[in-house]
């Protein structure tokens, strides 16, 4: 059986290991922050999730969807590792700076996928 064209994906693997990287980060933060840490964790996981989810659909719009959430999901954990860093005073602009590339990775395959190469 073939495996899911998503894990050849260099984007889906950049969320995946951000994902893990948010994981750990988390997974030191005291228990008065539950509620970033789940917010958090599943944005995270969200961006791995709806690339894969996405890239089994049958058309390139469709696909797209997906892309855009989980473009919409790195925003979200950008937001809330902001957010961590004025509540704890660390500095979370290595792991901000890595969701904004994948971010620009994300970008770049919603315009792909809305313009795809012409077939002759």
């Amino acid at each position: 059986m073939d495996q899911p064209r998503f894990l050849d994906f260099r984007v889906y693997v950049q969320a995946k290991a951000l994902h893990e990287q948010v994981f750990v980060l988390t997974s030191k933060l005291p228990p008065k922050y539950y509620y970033l840490v789940d917010q958090i964790r599943r944005a995270a996981l969200s961006v791995a999730l709806n690339i894969a989810e996405g890239s089994a659909k049958d058309s390139d719009k469709d696909f797209n969807r997906f892309i855009q959430i989980s473009l919409g999901s790195a925003y979200e954990v950008v937001a809330v590792l902001d957010i961590l860093a004025s509540l704890t005073a660390t500095d979370q602009s290595q792991l901000i700076d890595s969701y904004c590339q994948l971010r620009n990775q994300l970008g770049a395959l919603t315009k792909k996928l809305k313009n795809p190469p012409a077939r002759c």
